[in-house]
């Protein structure tokens, strides 16, 4: 008999120690057939998952053999489940899928008026195009770098001074700030940004927050440049070391008013994004701080084009482009989203899609709404074979508890991007989600010497009392396997869960198929 130990894993794990026993015919197989991968697996998953720890949770697999279209192990696949931030495999397909992994955002700056003398006579408009990354993840050592840019461009062209004001049209998608189904307790924080055609910064501020002396409130600054856009309201405190630090944050619902009660240990830096509210008049205040910086005078305010009484033809002689930003490619944006599991990268996406490729629906759908994308979103799920009456999807990050979907139906996507039509959208599929032990969400798993280290590629999804992997993993054997593995309605602690899944990645990794 071959007794496999399980895989190395984090502290958190110790809880679930066990043996992953493959059955004594094995050894003698040669070649190790699908059949006795799938006794091994059972043995292994049922091990892993009926214990006391997870009593009462409800637990859904599906693993496939890609080469043969064989499913290995099915528990409660054709259920449906919270599937958490395993939407963004959706998200992310249905957008390489049908918009390109070539596609890229394009925003332009426009101006309304002629130029005479150094002077801009009239307004300064920048157009929205939906891109998330102005600002974004891989520009957030200098958040303003575009801006300065378009300030050089002005320059180029010899403006030193605007007599109007600096316009932002959000027009190209719908203004519903967030999504369907999202938790007020969450619209502080990041995670749970507003969503809008100018995107700025990932629509947050920069916190930190430093310790002084004990007794004493601490320092807070912001980036960007502590911009006035948001009132930050001081009621932290700097406490001895033996006292318990905590973080707290809160911003008042429908303002950029920021509450901060956290308490810091001296000398000690805490740091949290906290989101704003009106993203467009936030992209405009900002690039108007950073035009009078760069030595451009503007006499007018930033505004919203949908609070003034202004339209804009950009067709029409009067109004030509003075700079614009071209995004990197879908493949690098789809890399981030799913790597560092980025909710507003998501939802982004999402109404790009209700904008680019707009389904034909009987349903009264707002243009460029979140309920348009996911009926494009749907047209892939369809086109991979899956039953899309048995999905339910509001929002393209799976930050919503609303949405519901089975572990089959993701594996089955799994296996149609993996044979995709396209070979590069296949390829940059597979490598937005980040490597077991080095990379993004699962850089601190598989450690050590793990089976699946470096070789699984798969998106996580956490919620409280839930838990979602799936992805790709290669078996010792090198057949390519696709999996889904879903945990609801858990009291075990997170890291016990994410443990147990692992373990079956792990085992998937060893089997000499």
């Amino acid at each position: 008999m071959l007794t496999f130990l399980p895989p190395p894993v984090r502290p958190y794990a110790a809880a679930i120690l066990l043996l992953v026993v493959l059955p004594e015919c094995a050894a003698a197989q040669a070649p190790y057939s699908e059949s006795t991968a799938a006794e091994a697996l059972n043995e292994t998953i049922v091990n892993t998952l009926e214990t006391d720890t997870f009593e009462g949770a409800f637990w859904g697999v599906q693993i496939v053999n890609l080469r043969s279209g064989t499913v290995l192990y099915s528990q409660n696949a054709d259920r449906n489940f919270v599937p958490a931030s395993n939407v963004k495999l959706l998200t992310t397909a249905a957008a390489l899928d049908q918009l390109g992994p070539d596609y890229r955002y394009r925003t332009r700056l426009y101006a309304d008026g002629p130029i005479e003398d150094g002077t801009l006579k009239g307004n300064l408009i920048v157009r929205g195009d939906g891109d998330p990354t102005i600002g974004g993840h891989e520009q957030r050592e200098d958040p303003t770098r575009i801006f300065r840019q378009w300030a050089d461009s002005l320059k180029a062209l010899g403006v030193t001074h605007i007599t109007g004001n600096i316009i932002g049209d959000d027009s190209r998608m719908d203004e519903t700030p967030l999504g369907h189904g999202w938790s007020w307790s969450d619209i502080s924080y990041a995670y749970a940004a507003e969503i809008g055609a100018l995107v700025f910064n990932e629509n947050t501020v920069d916190l930190q927050v430093q310790g002084r002396d004990a007794g004493q409130p601490a320092n807070l600054s912001w980036e960007p440049f502590n911009t006035d856009y948001v009132t930050v309201i001081n009621r932290s405190r700097t406490v001895p070391w033996r006292k318990e630090d905590d973080e707290e944050y809160q911003r008042t619902v429908g303002t950029n008013t920021i509450h901060v009660t956290t308490t810091v240990h001296p000398n000690q830096s805490e740091s949290e994004s906290i989101t704003i509210t009106n993203p467009t008049l936030y992209f405009t205040h900002v690039l108007r701080d950073v035009l009078v910086r760069e030595g451009i005078s503007v006499d007018g305010t930033p505004a919203d084009l949908d609070e003034t009484a202004s339209s804009v033809s950009y067709d029409s002689d009067g109004v030509h482009p003075v700079a614009s930003y071209t995004s990197k490619p879908l493949a690098q944006i789809t890399r981030t989203l799913n790597h560092e599991s980025q909710n507003l990268y998501a939802e982004q996406l999402l109404r790009t899609l209700a904008v680019e490729v707009p389904p034909e629906t009987k349903e009264d759908l707002d243009p460029g709404s979140s309920a348009l994308g996911v009926k494009t979103v749907r047209e892939t799920l369809a086109a991979a074979e899956v039953d899309t009456s048995r999905i339910q999807l509001v929002d393209g990050s799976g930050l919503s508890r609303q949405n519901l979907v089975q572990p089959q139906s993701i594996v089955r996507l799994l296996q149609y991007m993996w044979t995709h039509r396209d070979p590069a959208a296949s390829s940059a599929f597979y490598d937005s989600l980040p490597k077991g032990g080095e990379e993004g969400t699962l850089e601190y798993r598989f450690q050590g010497g793990a089976p699946a280290r470096s070789n699984v590629r798969a998106k996580t999804g956490t919620l409280s009392n839930t838990s979602s992997l799936s992805g790709y993993v290669t078996s010792e054997g090198g057949t390519p396997l696709a999996f889904s593995v879903f945990c609801n309605h858990h009291l075990a602690e997170g890291n016990q869960v994410r443990a147990a899944q692992d373990v079956i990645v792990n085992a998937l990794a060893r089997l000499p198929l």
